[in-house]
Parts: C-alpha cells; structure tokens; sequence
C-alpha cells in the first residue's frame, strides 16, 4: 500500500492524472475573485467597541477555520445563485433592471417555480399535522384511514421518531421496493433521511477512512458528490460520461479512471452512478447496468446508486430500473446503497425533506455503523417520512384518492416531459449550441462554444471558467440564473451550463425567447 500523502498532493496528481478536465473544486471557487462580494466591513455583528477591533479572533479565514471546508465548492447554491437572490430584492424595491422578474433555472425545485403540489399529499401531511381534522367529514376517507394508522404508530409529528426511521413507514417503503424490484427488501436495511442528501453524505463519512480512500464519481456530477469528498478529505476519482454517445457510461472509461487512481496509491472503494443522470439527462440501458455490476463485483466497488429521479424518466425505450433489481438478476455479491427522495418524480417535495437509503448485500457491522451516523442527529423530520410513505404507497385503483391523483400526477409528468423538449429545440437553434435530449431527470446540460475573445475576457476578469461570464452575463441582462457547467465539471476545451425546465411551459417559451436574444448579443460582442 502507498504510504500516506498531503491531500494538496492529491489535488496536484489528480490535475494531472485527468488533465482534460475542468472542475471547479480543485479552485477556491467558480470566480477567483467574487465579482459580487459586498464592501461591507470583515466582521458580522459585533459590538463596535475598541476591545472587539483589537481582539484576535479564533475564528478566521486563513488560521481558524476548517480548510477542507473553506475549498469545499457547491455551484448549485453558488455565487451566482446569490447574485440572483439580490436582483430579486432589488426589483422588490422598486429597482429598474433589464427584465421584470429573475427566472431561477439553476436548482430542481419544482414548486418554487409555480408547480402544484399533489392533493393527496398535502390532505394527508394536513391530516397527521392536525389530527382534528380527521374529525371532518371534507376529507377522503382513505386519506382519514392512512392518517389513522400512521398516527398509531408515533403518536405525533412532533414527537422524536426512531433513528432509522418510524418502523411503520419502513416496512411500508420495503413492501413497495418489493413490488417495483420482485425481489425482498428488509426495512432494517431502509434508514429514512432529511433527504436523500443525508443519506449520501452518512454513507461517504463511513466509506472514506482517511485521505488515501477514493471514490468513482462522473464528470458532468452532481456537486454532492465533490464537496462532501472535500469535506471529508477524500480522493475524487473522475470518470467521463461521453457527450458525443447521449452522455453513454464506457466500461473502458471506467477502468482507465480506476487503474490510473490505484498506480497514484489511491484506494477506490466505490462508484456513484446517477440514474437517471444529474445535470445530463441519459437514462442507462439494462445492460450497461449490468456491465457495471460485473465491473464493480470484479474490481471490489461498492455501487451507491442515486435514484431519486426514477419517475422522471421521458423515452418509453429506456424504463428506469433499479440497481437492486440488476444485481438480483445476476445473483451478485456486491454491495449496494441505493438512494431515493421526495423532491423530485412528480410531487417536488423538497422543502419538507425527505429521502431514504437502502442498503443491499452488506455486513450487519456496516449497518450497525449507519445507525450510529443516523443516531447522533436522533432522526429525521417526521413529517418527511410520512412523505416519503405516501410517495411510495399512493393511491391505488379503486381508493377514493385515486382519480385525481392519477390527473394530477398525469399532467405534471406529462408537462415536464413536453417542456424538455421544447427547452432542448430551442437550445439547439442556437449558434454554436449543442444539447442532447432529455431521457429522464430535470435538467439539461447544453455546450456552448466560445469565441477567444470570450474566454480571454472571462480570464481578465478573473473568471475561474469562460462559462461563468457566459452565465453571470445571461444572469445580468435577461434575469435567467443557470449553473456554470464548471461547477458539474467538464473536460478541458468545452464550456456547458445547466439549466432546468422546471419553469411553466409559457416561461420556457419567454426564457427561449430571451436566450436567443441574449446569445446573438453575445456572440457579436466577444467576436
């Protein structure tokens, strides 16, 4: 085994172990200066007193503070978004700016941009809040049973629940893992979450033993991934989706990544696989899946599986299906931790936080160890489990919830899949923009190319990537707030952005409509 190294080491070879790719968390940010930072004084609120200007405080920047956290980078909820957060408070007070709203396209939250919650949901979350309500006659009588027994099993949504979850609602969400998968599932491998987020960030806590331990991520990912591997002082192991092939996974790209880690001294302990992709969209093929599960079984990877867009899934060529069911099929030993959430599919549920990990072909140690992790934050919200009961057991034919649910859940998957391919045709229209389809998820992850000019200006003013001027630039002139494909990571040479289309299907015709505008503008000014 290599003996221990610095993790600015690491940072270094991994540069130069995938040169070809740009990533915003092997820098201090997406901008090497702030171009929004406040002139505001150093301090917070303080008592303006001549001690506290003389004291020597513990906690600063550059002595006290944790570092792997000061170089952890998340751009979803960057610099960017809160420059878009300040635009709004500016038109709230009145101010003129080019546009009469900002559009946030920059985050999968559904309902922050005008989508409906279910009805089922939301009478039944209101139904276990006040539980007096059940004493009415105004709600579905199976909305007032399943209120009822979920009531009998915690008393209240205010009360502590068991650490891995209410046991009611695990067994529930086991059954339901059953019928999707046809395989068994055992509540006690189910630890329910703030989110799947939770989930994620307790199973990499307890994969990385120190900074030699790496992990396989893919390049576009979801910033999860990087800024809890930095956190942690993990080694992040790229490998490259392949653009040209629909955002394809190779087996070859797999192992290149995995060897050239392993001859750095890197340990590889795991794979994150995003199915169906975060920012890219592709959906995977059964039998890439299973090239995966045997390439993981061979080379002793844990696989932990991000599902949580599993009912987002817009091409009838490709249904989703699970890892679980994959490596049952095969009758393979490797060990799984698949996630699911309620913020995304088709109900959006983001702010009430909820999410669940499985766990599959593990030790009892590993499980005792997750419990530990889920322990020391006592449990989940409560209501976010109840949440998560209702996204895996709806209602079912012939149950007085049934039919409008059905509608509703009917036209909002229905509306989301016609607006990805409304967004991704007008993208496309573009000069110099390229954009794969949409098979699944919430997002779309066009390239843009730029022009020299564009990318020296972007260095100029200190720009990480040309791909933030391109969008601080289409924050500032049309109020539409994206992700720089810098903050995903992408190979050297290629710029990108993600966008949403979460928005209404007449504000992706208003944001197409603007995006041209401004693209045209752009491409005139830096030529």
């Amino acid at each position: 085994m290599a003996s221990l190294r610095s993790v600015s080491f690491y940072a270094a070879s991994a540069l130069k172990r995938h040169p070809q790719v740009v990533y915003s968390s092997t820098r201090s940010t997406l901008f090497k200066r702030n171009p929004f930072q406040s002139t505001r004084a150093m301090t917070t609120s303080a008592i303006p007193t001549e001690r506290a200007s003389e004291y020597d405080r513990v906690l600063r920047k550059h002595k006290g503070l944790n570092k792997d956290l000061q170089r952890m980078q998340y751009a979803v909820r960057g610099e960017l978004v809160l420059r878009a957060q300040k635009l709004t408070r500016d038109l709230d007070a009145g101010a003129k700016l080019p546009f009469s709203s900002v559009t946030f396209c920059n985050i999968g939250n559904p309902q922050s941009v005008g989508q409906k919650p279910i009805s089922f949901i939301r009478e039944s979350l209101a139904a276990v809040v006040h539980p007096a309500l059940l004493e009415n006659d105004f709600l579905a009588p199976d909305v007032v049973d399943r209120a009822r027994a979920f009531l009998g099993t915690c008393q209240s949504v205010g009360a502590y629940s068991e650490s891995k979850g209410i046991d009611f609602v695990r067994n529930r969400v086991a059954k339901a893992i059953e019928e999707r998968d046809g395989y068994p599932s055992d509540p006690e491998s189910i630890f329910l979450g703030n989110g799947a987020s939770d989930a994620v960030k307790a199973m990499l806590q307890i994969i990385i033993r120190d900074s030699t331990d790496g992990i396989l991520i893919p390049i576009p990912q979801y910033p999860l991934y990087s800024a809890t591997l930095t956190a942690l002082a993990g080694q992040q192991v790229d490998y490259y989706l392949d653009e040209d092939n629909g955002w394809a996974l190779s087996i070859d790209e797999l192992k290149k990544s995995l060897y050239n880690a392993r001859e750095e001294g890197i340990q590889v302990r795991a794979i994150v696989v995003i199915n169906p992709g975060n920012p890219t969209g592709q959906v995977l093929s059964e039998e890439n899946m299973r090239e995966i599960v045997r390439f993981c079984e061979a080379e002793k990877l844990v696989i932990m599986a991000d599902e949580v867009y599993q009912k987002n899934v817009y091409v009838e060529s490709k249904p989703f299906i699970s890892f679980k069911k994959v490596i049952c099929d095969l009758k393979s030993p490797v060990e799984l931790a698949s996630f699911h959430s309620i913020s995304k599919g088709v109900i959006g549920e983001c702010g009430l936080r909820g999410g669940y990990v499985e766990l599959f072909n593990t030790e009892q140690d590993l499980n005792d160890l997750v419990y530990k992790v889920f322990s020391v934050s006592l449990c989940s919200n409560v209501l976010g489990q109840y949440a998560i009961d209702l996204m895996m057991t709806p209602p079912k034919e012939g149950e007085e919830s049934y039919s409008v649910y059905k509608r509703e859940t009917d036209d909002i998957y229905n509306d989301l899949k016609a607006k990805a391919q409304k967004l991704c045709k007008g993208l496309n229209t573009l000069e110099g923009v390229s954009c794969n389809d949409s098979e699944g998820a919430m997002y779309l992850f066009p390239q843009i190319r730029l022009s020299k000019k564009a990318i020296e200006t972007a260095k100029q003013r200190g720009y990480a990537c040309a791909d933030v001027l391109y969008c601080v630039e289409l924050l500032e002139e049309t109020g539409i707030c994206v992700v720089p494909g810098s903050g995903f990571g992408q190979r050297e040479g290629t710029y990108h952005f993600r966008t949403t289309f979460l928005p209404s299907r007449e504000k992706i015709d208003g944001v197409v409509n603007s995006m041209r505008t401004f693209h045209d503008q752009f491409l005139r000014r830096y030529s």
